[in-house]
């Protein structure tokens, strides 16, 4: 069931996190499907520029539409991830988004909200949520990619300023994380002191966490084992996001670790199985190791378990108005 991201905000502020976790092909789909559908969580699918353009739209569009009917007992969403302004609008008159992620952070304050307006108001006329950002995360995902001179912590006040003008529905915060595979180079973690005060002044308000992959070390130690060279990737503690999803973050971005995952099996799978050149027996393997990931996940967030809940608040219609 694909509902909007609002819904899932509503049922999940304060108690949980959604999952959202990026897509690219068939075989995260049926894992993601897989993995959440056992834990019984509510996610949100994202999608971004490049996995829009990875193989095309339509397609990405309709292997959902297909996880939707083979999993009829999941509840997500569908969001745009990192969009520009003209992507937004593409992906708000096609009318399969939930949600779309305006990303004008790169711009001054002022600019920053008459580009999140404009997509506000488009995107609302036709009952779509809207994302956006404010401060910078640093780090290389895609196409966004900001060195960790230039990155900075998002500013409570501004950020109260900034989602009464824009409009938005939920807010992208820098709160000390980044993206890609290389996070911390020390102690460093979550800024609770930006999210405490984000909330105290934007009670009830959605705060979503970018870069937010734990990037788990036996990963990174059996990617490295099979050929690969990781060296110093670390990510976000996961007691941290389990903490955060308690205090009013109720999305939690998740790529990184999901190419981990797949760089993993196929190393390992190349390297003990030289022989092998069927592109299937590791596509499976990495759809049941990838659903295994997304269990843990789900229960690091707080949202395993929480569907047959939001299904009764749904059909009660306590929730999406």
């Amino acid at each position: 069931m694909i509902v909007t991201t609002k819904t899932l905000f509503q049922h999940a502020y304060g108690k949980y996190a959604c999952g959202a976790y990026n897509i690219n092909n068939a075989e995260q789909i049926m894992g993601l499907f897989r993995g959440c559908t056992e834990s019984k969580a509510p996610f949100i699918i994202q999608i971004s520029k490049g996995a829009r353009a990875y193989t095309d739209k339509r397609l990405m569009e309709a292997m959902i539409r297909a996880g939707d009917q083979i999993f009829p007992d999941a509840i997500f969403a569908v969001h745009l991830d990192h969009g520009d302004e003209q992507t937004c609008y593409e992906c708000i008159d096609s009318g399969f988004y939930s949600s779309v992620m305006i990303d004008a952070s790169h711009e001054t304050f002022d600019q920053n909200i008459a580009i999140t307006r404009r997509v506000a108001d488009r995107a609302h006329a036709k009952g779509i949520s809207v994302e956006a950002e404010l401060g910078k995360l640093g780090g290389v995902e895609e196409h966004v990619s900001v060195d960790e001179k230039d990155a900075c912590l998002t500013n409570p006040k501004e950020a109260q300023e900034f989602v009464k003008r824009s409009g938005c529905d939920s807010l992208a915060c820098a709160i000390g994380t980044s993206h890609g595979a290389y996070k911390f180079s020390g102690g460093q973690g979550l800024h609770f002191e930006v999210i405490r005060e984000i909330a105290r002044l934007l009670p009830g308000f959605p705060m979503v966490m970018h870069g937010s992959s734990s990037v788990p070390q036996d990963e990174v130690t059996r990617i490295n084992a099979a050929g690969g060279k990781l060296k110093g990737a670390a990510g976000v503690k996961e007691e941290q996001i389990t903490m955060a999803s308690t205090m009013g973050v109720t999305k939690v971005n998740i790529d990184t670790d999901g190419r981990l995952v797949w760089c993993r099996v196929h190393r390992e799978s190349f390297r003990d199985n030289p022989e092998n050149f069927d592109l299937r027996p590791p596509g499976k393997v990495f759809m049941a190791e990838y659903a295994k990931y997304i269990v843990h996940k789900n229960k690091v967030l707080g949202s395993a378990g929480q569907v047959d809940d939001l299904r009764a608040a749904i059909t009660s219609g306590k929730l999406g108005k």
